[in-house]
């Protein structure tokens, strides 16, 4: 049982009780709405007779009077007493005359005393001597106490109520003064409605102030709050999860210098999350990385060699055994000294600068008298390959100089030079008055010394690929040799530079992941 662990127990949990909530909202929501209900309670219940005129208060039921309670006959009663009783539809639908079923025009019934067993008990009931009606908030209810209806006889127990109709939420009121009996005696309302029920309710008083939530909310609210805490503890503790299909052991990663910063923090990032692998990073140029790749796969007697070989563009014929995967479409761009005054050329103007047709950028800025100086990179490299076939439309031109200043050649129309790796052009072109040179796009941002050039007034913009016309892009293929096996770590890496967080390293170094939608469309059109 894999999968019983903690945070997917608690997740369980709280999908439970969840649906437990929900099924319970429908529940009240259907089967509370569609009651008809008369709730009824005691707001007020007090004596006001003269047991206690002019005596301290000593204890329940005691009062003091003043005035017209002091010196009317009724309300000198020792016994007096005073109930404020509050009738209302407290269910979900209305209430008309014909849903009383007491027949007559009887209503409802209130008794001011206690039954035990549907027998009276003694001394326990009250008598009204008067009452009044009142509906501040629905006045047209008092319609329906009209002058036939002449209350209770005088020192009756009960007092019969006419049908009176209730829309959700209405109510009314009986202030009742009676004789007789003890404050706290029992006030009970009787009633048959169709399909519904007459009941004591238990809503608050206008001295109470109401809850927010309910208990049950409340209870529901901080088991729901202490199971998303825990799960989310456990979530930070592990915080990112290892990658799916962990391997471990060691593997080289080869080929492409414009590519390898991607690929070096993604190394990083997987010896970090799988303990017990190890990734070198061994960038040559993406020439060079098919053939080392070529080279460990003819020594390998059964099965596929640890290194994977990145490429700008496919590979050269000639290697039937390797196996191409898409990763990423890559942005190059061309960069010029900061004293060359110029960020566009068109491309017609860049196959003559690389033709020795244009040597003195005085041609394109006649202020301006300087040498041009090409800086390439060699013959193994795969953005200087990308950069022949998208841009020039054909080879650069020899190799005339050894320290990319000098031309070591007098027949050579054009002072070149070759370097190793993508950081020396950047870094030569950097320092060396009129340079030219390429590389990839991330490679040439922020740098000092030196900046970007459009190429027929378009730039490169990773958002853009697809729609502008821009030349200098290039698919990035990563090599193996044949299919390696599924649970190595060749394949897991691999996995996981061209999914999951491969995706986002390759998009914050400034490329286009192949597996991302607008990345499959591009990559399936070459």
């Amino acid at each position: 049982m894999d999968w019983l662990t903690a945070e997917n127990l608690i997740a369980v949990i709280t999908a439970l009780l969840g649906v437990l909530v929900s099924t319970g909202a429908v529940w009240y929501e259907r089967r509370v709405p569609h009651q008809r209900r008369i709730g009824y309670r005691v707001q007020l219940d007090t004596a006001i007779g003269a047991g206690a005129t002019h005596l301290p208060v000593t204890g329940p039921g005691t009062t003091v009077r003043r005035g017209f309670f002091d010196t009317s006959p009724e309300l000198a009663n020792a016994d007096a007493t005073i109930v404020l009783l509050r009738i209302e539809n407290d269910g979900g639908l209305a209430i008309t005359a014909d849903h009383y079923t007491d027949g007559a025009n009887n209503g409802l019934t209130v008794v001011f005393g206690s039954t035990a067993g549907g027998t009276e008990q003694p001394g326990r009931r009250r008598h009204v001597k008067a009452l009044v009606v009142t509906a501040p908030d629905h006045p047209g209810l008092l319609t329906h106490f009209p002058d036939s209806w002449r209350g209770p006889a005088d020192g009756a127990t009960s007092l019969v109520l006419p049908k009176v109709p209730l829309n959700r939420g209405a109510h009314y009121k009986l202030l009742v003064l009676l004789t007789g009996g003890p404050i706290g005696t029992p006030v009970e309302v009787h009633g048959n409605i169709a399909e519904g029920v007459v009941h004591v309710n238990h809503s608050t008083t206008p001295d109470d102030k109401p809850p927010v939530f309910s208990r049950v909310a409340r209870a529901v609210t901080v088991v729901l709050t202490l199971c998303v805490i825990a799960l989310a503890v456990i979530i930070v503790r592990e915080q990112t999860p290892p990658p799916i299909g962990c391997a471990t052991g060691s593997l080289t990663v080869t080929g492409s210098t414009a590519f390898a910063p991607v690929v070096r923090e993604l190394a990083k990032k997987y010896e970090k999350d799988c303990e017990g692998a190890t990734v070198s990073v061994e960038a040559h140029g993406s020439t060079a990385g098919i053939r080392r790749l070529a080279e460990e796969g003819a020594k390998t007697a059964k099965g596929s060699p640890a290194v994977i070989a990145l490429s700008d563009g496919r590979k050269p014929g000639g290697f039937p055994q390797l196996r191409e995967s898409m990763v990423a479409v890559s942005l190059y761009t061309l960069v010029l000294n900061d004293g060359v005054p110029v960020d566009n050329l068109t491309l017609d103007q860049i196959r003559r600068i690389y033709r020795g047709e244009i040597k003195n950028w005085a041609e394109l800025v006649p202020s301006m008298d300087q040498p041009i100086h090409l800086v390439s990179r060699d013959a193994n490299s795969g953005t200087r390959e990308v950069f022949q076939r998208r841009v020039l439309g054909r080879n650069e031109p020899a190799n005339s100089s050894l320290d990319c200043q000098n031309s070591n050649d007098s027949e050579s129309a054009v002072i070149r030079c070759e370097l190793d790796s993508t950081e020396q052009v950047l870094s030569t072109v950097a320092k060396l008055p009129g340079a030219i040179g390429y590389t990839e796009l991330r490679d040439g941002t922020g740098l000092k010394g030196l900046h970007r050039v459009a190429i027929d007034g378009r730039r490169p913009v990773l958002d853009e690929i697809g729609e502008s016309s821009y030349p200098y892009r290039e698919i990035e293929y990563a090599y193996t040799w044949g299919e390696p096996p599924a649970d190595s770590l060749t394949s897991s890496f691999l996995t996981y530079l061209r999914w999951g967080s491969g995706q986002d390293v390759i998009r914050t170094h400034g490329h286009l992941p192949c597996s991302t939608p607008k990345g499959l469309r591009i990559c399936g059109d070459g």
